[in-house]
């Protein structure tokens, strides 16, 4: 078991995009057998974040930094496209009417998207400042770092939803 490191990049820049590619194919493996009842299953007393929700908010999340790189906002088109950070009370959107392969399809673009952003990142690119959440900022290497971290932290929350499904 290694991270496959991508030649289209540079060193720094190619190690830290193979932690996100690594625990991107680890999601999609994680949710592969994911039926349509299941993807929408919100814990046995309904107050979970269903596995849709938050395959949706991590793509959206990840799309959000493809455009910090770029020093740009998300477009208008693009975010009626994937739709908000969070709703009107600060939750996780509601996600209905879509598939898992849709999902993963949607989040698979922003991860194409994510990947060229990276093959133009050079090694002094990672510690270019960017801004962040509530007018914070964080370096790019922190960015790339923080997209698998996240990814990983809910990759957990959606073992624990299939387990509760499972045994329910």
């Amino acid at each position: 078991m290694d991270l496959q490191l991508d030649d289209e990049m540079e060193p720094s820049v190619a190690l830290l995009y193979a932690t996100v590619a690594d625990t991107y194919k680890r999601l999609k493996l994680l949710v592969m057998d994911v039926d349509q009842e299941e993807l929408f299953f919100k814990g046995p007393n309904n107050e979970m974040n269903s596995i849709a929700q938050l395959l949706r908010h991590l793509a959206v999340v990840d799309l959000h930094w493809v455009y910090r790189f770029r020093n740009q906002p998300v477009p208008l088109g693009v975010q009626k496209e994937y739709g908000p950070l969070t709703d009107r009370t600060g939750q996780l959107p509601h996600v209905q009417d879509t598939t898992t392969v849709n999902l993963i399809n949607s989040y698979e673009k922003v991860q194409t998207m994510f990947r060229l952003e990276c093959i133009k990142l050079s090694e002094k690119d990672l510690t270019k400042v960017v801004s962040y959440e509530n007018g914070q900022t964080a370096t790019i290497r922190w960015g790339i770092w923080h997209i698998a971290d996240h990814s990983r932290y809910h990759q957990a929350h959606i073992s624990l939803l299939k387990k509760l499904y499972r045994h329910k």
